[in-house]
């Protein structure tokens, strides 16, 4: 795997943290198809300590947003998206994700695709997103900017190409795999 190049999301990074923004990109997410998805939270080195999601990440193949929670909240509109089955939300181990963000406004999930269900159908076994990289999409992705803080005032431009790609790579990765079936089914 460290043979493989390292990519990140080189696309448009939109940060949305006041709801001016948020009005501006939400009808743009609503036309899309498919979205890649992931959220981050402040680490906490402490047992029995959380913390709330601060950030949600949406990606399109060129466009990720990156909605600061602590900010914003998670608004009304952003939750019918979410509950939304004709929008399809992809990522990697969503279970957490979701429950994290219904903490803050409650929405019934729908549209949603755990690409460590949806592998398996491939015969791929490994479930995490760096290794899933790899293994789709030959090439490997950084996770240096994890544990840093979410919760930060400013995103740094290291933590906003962490969190688009993130995102950006479960949408790649569902893709790719999508477009293969349709190959294998017209063969």
């Amino acid at each position: 795997m460290n043979e493989l190049p390292l990519k990140y999301f080189e696309g448009e990074i939109v940060v949305v943290y006041n709801f001016k923004i948020f009005n501006q990109v939400i009808d743009e997410l609503k036309k899309e198809a498919i979205l890649g998805f992931d959220t981050e939270t402040r680490p906490n080195f402490k047992k029995g300590d959380t913390n709330k999601v601060a950030l949600l990440q949406l990606s399109t193949e060129k466009k990720a947003y990156l909605f600061k929670l602590k900010e914003i909240g998670l608004p009304t509109e952003m939750t019918k998206l979410l509950r939304n089955p004709q929008i399809t939300k992809v990522g990697v181990a969503i279970h957490d994700d979701i429950k994290a963000l219904q903490k803050l406004n409650y929405f019934h999930a729908a549209g949603f695709v755990d690409l460590q269900n949806f592998v398996k159908q491939f015969g791929i076994e490994c479930l995490s997103l760096k290794k899933l990289s790899a293994i789709v999409l030959n090439f490997r992705i950084s996770k240096a900017q994890q544990l840093s803080n979410w919760e930060s005032q400013k995103l740094t431009s290291e933590q906003q190409i962490y969190a688009a790609t993130d995102a950006w790579v479960g949408f790649k990765i569902y893709n790719d795999l999508v477009n293969y079936q349709k190959t294998l089914l017209s063969e």
